[in-house]
Parts: C-alpha cells; sequence; structure tokens
C-alpha cells in the first residue's frame, strides 16, 4: 500500500510539471541543462572538441537563457560514431560522446544499424535511473497500474527499447512475462494463458500477430488486453494502423517514441493527435524543412510546419547529447488548453529527413502511402520501393491483397496524393513479417 501511494505521489508531480507555463518549463530546463553542462563539460572530450571548434567553448559553460543553445553545435550520429570530431575512438563503435572511463559504465546496448554502421551505447547506473524516470511518463499515458500484467513480445538482443520498458514496467510494479525466442503463437497463447493486460512490441508486431492469431482461430478481441505499447516505427500515430489494431485486439494503442543514443522522449496524446515531447527531460528545437531556420522559439511560430526534430537530453550525464538531429520529421504545436503543456508533435514522427521522395513534383513520405494501404483491410502486407529513373524518383508498391484488386488502390493513391504509381499484387505470404521495426520501405535510389 505504501508503495501505491508513492507511485500515486510521484505520478502527480509529473502531471503539475506538465502544467507549468511556457515561461516556468523554460526556467525548469534552463537550470536542468546547466547542471548538465556543468557535469560533463569537465570530462567530456567530445563535447569539449564541438565547441572548441565552434568557438563556444567559456570557462564556466553555462547558458543565461535557453536563448543561448543555438550558438552551441549541433551533434550528428555520423559524430557519435567518430566521422569528423575529435573523441574516443574504438574499434567497439562505442558511440563517441562518453563522458567517462568505460570502467564507469555498467549498461550495454547497440542500435539496429538499419540505416548504417550499428553504435555501441553506454550508460551508467546513474543514466539508467534516468532512463526509468523518463519512461515513467510513458507508462502514465497507458494509465499503467501495479496489478497490469504484461508480455513483452520481444526477442532478447542489444535493443535498447526492451530492456528500458522491462525495467520501467517492473519498477512500477507489475508482472512482466518477457517472451524471448517464443514463436508468434506461443506469445499468443501466453497472452491468454496469464490474462495480459498489456502488450509492448512494434506496429508491425502487433499486426502480425493478428495474422497468425486469425490463422489459428483466436479471437483477439476476448482477451483481457486493453492497452499495446508501441515504437520503433510511425504506425501508432498513423491513424490507419492504429485504427486496425485497435479494431483486431479491441484495446487501445499507446504510442512513444524514443532513440537508443537519446532516450524515449515521447510519450502518447490521449486523444491520439500524436506524441508529446516529454519537456521535462529533454529540449527540443525545429528546424523548418522550408527554410532551414528554427521556429517555435517563443512556443508559437511556426505552429504545425513541418521540421526536423533537434533534441537535448537533461540528463543522462554519462552519454549526454546536445542539440542532436534526430532526422525526424514532425509538426510541432503548442496549445495550453491540452491535457498537456508541453509541445504536441501532430501525428507523431511523420518520416525521416532522407525518405522524402520528390516523385512527379510531389513531396511524399512512406507514411502518407502507408495511412492509404492499411485503410485496405484486405491489404495484408506491402513493400515501397523508390529507385531513380534518370534523375527522377519512381515508386513501385508490391502488395499481398485478398482481393487481388490493385486497381482500387491505384485510385486511391491518384485521388489523396495525386499519384500514378506502380502496384504489384504477390502471393500472400511473401513478402517479409516484422517482430522488431518495420523495413517496408526499400530506398534504392
Amino acid at each position: 500500500m505504501a508503495e501505491m501511494n508513492y507511485q500515486r505521489t510521484v505520478a502527480s508531480t509529473r502531471l503539475e510539471i506538465q502544467q507549468l507555463s511556457g515561461t516556468e518549463l523554460q526556467q525548469l530546463q534552463l537550470r536542468r541543462l546547466n547542471e548538465l553542462l556543468a557535469a560533463i563539460m569537465p570530462t567530456n572530450e567530445f563535447y569539449q572538441s564541438k565547441f572548441n571548434q565552434a568557438g563556444t567553448q567559456n570557462s564556466g559553460f553555462q547558458l543565461n537563457s535557453l536563448g543561448g543553445l543555438a550558438a552551441l553545435p549541433y551533434t550528428t550520429k555520423s559524430q557519435l560514431l567518430g566521422e569528423g570530431v575529435g573523441g574516443k575512438q574504438s574499434t567497439a563503435c562505442f558511440a563517441q560522446n562518453r563522458t567517462y572511463e568505460l570502467d564507469d559504465y555498467c549498461r550495454f546496448h547497440r542500435t539496429s544499424g538499419t540505416r548504417g554502421q550499428p553504435m555501441v551505447v553506454l550508460d551508467t547506473q546513474s543514466d539508467w535511473d534516468w532512463w526509468m524516470e523518463t519512461w515513467q511518463y510513458v507508462l502514465d499515458s497507458g494509465s499503467m497500474v501495479a496489478t497490469d500484467r504484461v508480455v513483452m513480445a520481444f526477442s532478447f538482443g542489444p535493443f535498447i527499447g526492451f530492456w528500458s520498458a522491462f525495467d520501467a514496467v517492473v519498477e512500477r510494479g507489475c508482472m512482466v512475462a518477457p517472451t524471448g525466442a517464443m514463436t508468434s503463437l506461443a506469445r499468443l497463447e501466453l497472452i491468454q494463458s496469464i490474462g495480459a493486460t498489456v502488450v509492448f512490441c512494434t506496429p508491425s508486431y502487433a499486426l502480425h500477430l493478428v495474422e497468425v492469431a486469425k490463422e489459428n482461430s483466436i479471437n483477439l478481441s476476448e482477451c483481457d488486453v486493453r492497452s499495446i505499447i508501441v515504437a520503433g516505427e510511425p504506425g501508432g500515430s498513423i491513424p490507419a494502423i492504429r485504427e486496425q489494431i485497435e479494431s483486431n485486439w479491441g484495446a487501445q494503442v499507446i504510442d512513444h517514441s524514443g532513440a537508443s543514443e537519446v532516450g524515449p522522449w515521447g510519450f502518447a496524446d490521449p486523444a491520439g493527435r500524436g506524441i508529446y515531447i516529454n519537456e521535462a527531460q529533454f529540449l527540443a528545437e525545429f528546424i523548418s524543412i522550408e527554410t532551414g531556420q528554427l521556429i517555435g522559439s517563443d512556443r508559437k511560430s511556426g505552429d504545425g510546419e513541418l521540421s526536423e526534430l533537434v533534441l537535448t537530453t537533461l540528463g543522462r550525464a554519462g552519454s549526454p547529447v546536445i542539440r542532436y538531429r534526430t532526422g525526424d520529421l514532425v509538426r510541432p504545436t503548442w496549445c495550453d488548453d491540452q491535457p498537456s503543456n508541453f509541445v504536441l508533435l501532430l501525428g507523431g514522427v511523420l518520416g525521416r529527413t532522407d525518405d522524402m521522395m520528390i516523385i512527379r513534383g510531389v513531396n511524399v513520405f512512406p507514411t502518407s502511402i502507408e495511412q492509404i494501404l492499411r485503410s485496405f483491410p484486405d491489404v495484408v502486407e506491402y513493400r515501397l520501393t523508390a529507385y531513380k529513373d534518370s534523375a527522377m524518383d519512381q515508386l513501385k508498391i508490391e502488395i499481398e491483397d485478398e482481393l487481388q484488386q490493385p486497381e482500387r488502390i491505384k485510385q486511391a493513391l491518384q485521388v489523396r496524393l495525386g499519384l500514378r504509381v506502380e502496384i504489384e499484387c504477390v502471393p500472400k505470404g511473401t513478402l517479409p513479417r516484422f517482430e522488431a521495426k518495420g523495413k517496408r520501405f526499400v530506398d534504392n535510389r
């Protein structure tokens, strides 16, 4: 009982932080940012080098206002991999932004490498405590309580999302079932047998479990699952994908966002409009795709404008990132009459800056096409392939369509996006299925 009362008190504090005014929130962020800078700059060779090269070094490494952040250089993933900035070189592909010696770290994780070379990210115990604190905002968005029974539908491995989610749920007091190398059918049987109320997985895998359930005459809506917490890809905030998952499972989809090198930075809006950035733990900036300039410094200008998300951690001193260009495309909005005063990203993460295609003059993102494809319940699986034809971007779509009627999909793409796209129906089961991040977009440009 004492533990439950403590959890309620801490959750109340998190809610109070979300209700701070813009000025109060910025004061909190400035204090935390200066505390971080004071902690890391004496020994973090990566940021010492970056700031020296940019001519922004000062004796105290303290900012008088958040406006001073713009004078600091951006951080990129290639730099964390040791390309172009001095730091601790390593054949093990350790991220370069470590503040301490290797012996001070106790957590080892690695990025998936889906967009290049895998990178090892390390955390101290204090860093991991920060991860747990940040994760609680995600669990709050799913209304999770200590009596929940949770199934983690992931394989074991160096992927940080599973381990951080697992430990955060344990900290909340829930029963947690890891599923390791179980088959999809075995996972479904486990969900039924223990009366699981919450499932953690990717959106792709939630839909794959729907497919497996149908093949084995399992009615998912009769299970006790009330929430499916998803991440790893944009699907949780794409309405058509979210609706497919929710209608088949009879459960609510709770989206969130994070990255190995950054942390769990986003949690779901209860109304399903997108993702809130956890501004208690991260500083967010936005680079306009149209102008290349920063927007939203006054929490007003640039509202809803397509932008690249830039994040600074306000914790995680062992592996900090300052002004990290995530490559994520978002539309930020600020409004004081929402459940949270944190910035809301409409539609969540819309795509990646390097995924955008220009097809016959039309800017297209894979998520826009996926939203249309998932609006057809008879489309079981699909794959998008981008390629060059002379100097022009082109797109081919392969679909597993139970109706074998690609013309209706061609028409929908023509009407909603103004695109004429090659669509090929392929036999059911020939396209890959995914447990982790879905790889439905193949970029051969």
